[in-house]
């Protein structure tokens, strides 16, 4: 795949300012095709505009909206307990799968996936409640990202061996250490202020151990789901106020540590507060926060408007949604899809996350008596079964076609920009679609870019008839290429001039 791909560039950048679309990535409703890169013997060319089709996509790429950051899921300690487990028992399947999930290289088949969230310390899916500093000592002096479980650095440094540079990774708290709270527990509670100053420099210290480690933070929240308090599992309450008194604290601690690239992100929690939490935190500590984070678990992805219309040049991520076992695949496809992959980056996310990257087939393992993820379950990004094999999940196809349209085309190069897209035709409310801009980074490509679409038909008969492809036109600076989406999800993309 990857000479076909040097060869398609070759051929590309020979043709004088021709626009031509070699590659398309398809997932078909019916599971026949599932990520398949398609094979042409000639290209769809861009060509004068005629009869516009059942749909037609017009590409506006003068209109360019946020950067985005990438696509990914959370390593929890059971994610990197499974895997590591799958590595025991059957390495050449392990790294299989993390090539499936993050290599990065231009044409792989693969999800290159771009973004880890972890856990600081304990979440509902670790073997035991633990911080970084259990002992009450306001001085951290026993302080250690060791007390994490051994398989989930080792996992994580395996990641990064796939990955590369271009893996983001986001680190959250699910509770401060248990003495810095009113339950005097990792589970449930509310933090007590008098430790505000203490909390900032856990954080902080957090940080600098993963660096110590070989891992550099892109980004830290405060708090995960700060207005979640559970008693059977880690949590904490957290207002607003307090955790903008945090995040100045550890604002200063960063830029005069050494680590003023990293991100600290507010909230991260569910859509229906957009309007309210995130803004007021970031609007009492304003140059601390470089944006806010969201989950699906309460509201609908159109507030993300709510803050980013409050808050328009601060930046926006989408960092935890979970899959349900035993749902309907095609149903789940969808709704990632027009939700998240699509949706949310069309209300200004920079990212789409799911919550765990890997579980068994139950939905474990997780903290015993956590009263989270059952009847039925959460499901993992992937399976990994007790034979030592593995499933890739909806979850994946999703991310895989959103992230294989924004990631670099060039080795260390710049990642996608959303960019203006509208759909006419009289079957435009079949489609929903994503458009991206790709600069490039190598000298003698600086002139092209790649323009990705990434396209949901969910004409899939369920409302009576058939389902049916719809027959699309495709507009780019006054050309039109015409191509048939099928029922299911699409990604594709050409090149042309900057």
């Amino acid at each position: 795949m990857i000479a076909r791909a040097v060869y398609t560039s070759l051929l590309l950048f020979s043709s004088a300012g021709a626009q031509q679309i070699w590659d398309i990535w398809v997932t078909e409703y019916d599971q026949s095709a599932l990520f398949q890169r398609q094979t042409w013997s000639t290209p769809i060319n861009f060509v004068s505009p005629g009869d516009i089709g059942q749909a037609d996509i017009v590409v506006d790429d003068g209109t360019v909206y946020q950067d985005i950051d990438g696509f990914g899921a959370a390593l929890t300690d059971s994610s990197a307990q499974i895997l590591s487990s799958l590595k025991s028992q059957n390495s050449g399947a392990y790294w299989n799968l993390l090539g499936s999930l993050f290599d990065p290289t231009d044409g792989a088949d693969s999800a290159a996936l771009s973004m880890l969230r972890v856990p600081l310390g304990a979440s509902d899916f670790s073997p035991y409640a633990y911080s970084y500093n259990d002992e009450e000592d306001t001085s951290l002096s026993e302080f250690s990202l060791d007390a994490a479980p051994w398989y989930l650095w080792n996992t994580l440094y395996d990641i990064k061996s796939i990955a590369g540079g271009q893996l983001k990774i986001i680190v959250s708290p699910w509770s401060a250490p248990g003495w810095m709270k009113d339950s005097g527990s990792m589970l449930g509670g509310t933090f007590l202020g008098q430790y505000t100053d203490t909390y900032a420099q856990y954080l902080f210290k957090s940080v600098q151990g993963f660096a110590n480690k070989g891992f550099g933070v892109y980004g830290i929240t405060i708090q995960n789901e700060p207005e979640n308090n559970n008693p059977t599992l880690p949590s904490m309450l957290l207002d607003a106020d307090t955790e903008a008194n945090i995040a100045s604290k550890l604002r200063s601690l960063l830029d005069n540590g050494g680590f003023g690239y990293t991100k600290i992100i507010a909230y991260d929690h569910n859509w229906d507060q957009a309007a309210n939490y995130p803004v007021q935190a970031i609007n009492d500590a304003y140059d601390a926060f470089t944006g806010a984070a969201f989950h699906c678990y309460g509201g609908s992805v159109d507030q993300q408007m709510s803050f980013h219309n409050a808050e328009a040049s601060k930046e926006l991520y989408f960092t935890e949604c979970s899959g349900t076992l035993y749902t309907d695949w095609w149903s789940d496809i969808k709704w990632n899809m027009d939700t998240l992959v699509i949706g949310s980056l069309s209300y200004f996310s920079r990212s789409a996350m799911f919550w765990n990257l890997a579980l068994d087939g139950n939905g474990n393992p997780k903290l015993p008596g956590a009263s989270s993820c059952n009847n039925p379950g959460c499901r993992g990004v992937v399976t990994v079964n007790d034979d030592g094999s593995y499933t890739l999940n909806q979850e994946y196809y999703a991310l895989a076609h959103g992230s294989r349209a924004i990631v670099p085309k060039d080795p260390g190069g710049p990642f996608g920009q959303r960019i203006g897209v509208s759909v006419g035709g009289y079957l435009n409310y079949e489609l929903q679609v994503g458009a991206y801009k790709t600069g490039r980074s190598t000298s003698e490509n600086t002139d092209w870019n790649r323009y990705s679409l990434v396209v949901l038909n969910w004409q899939d008969g369920a409302n009576g008839g058939s389902a049916s492809p719809v027959q699309t036109t495709i507009k780019f600076r006054d050309q039109q290429a015409t191509y048939s989406f099928p029922v299911g999800v699409t990604t594709l993309w050409w090149f042309a001039e900057n």
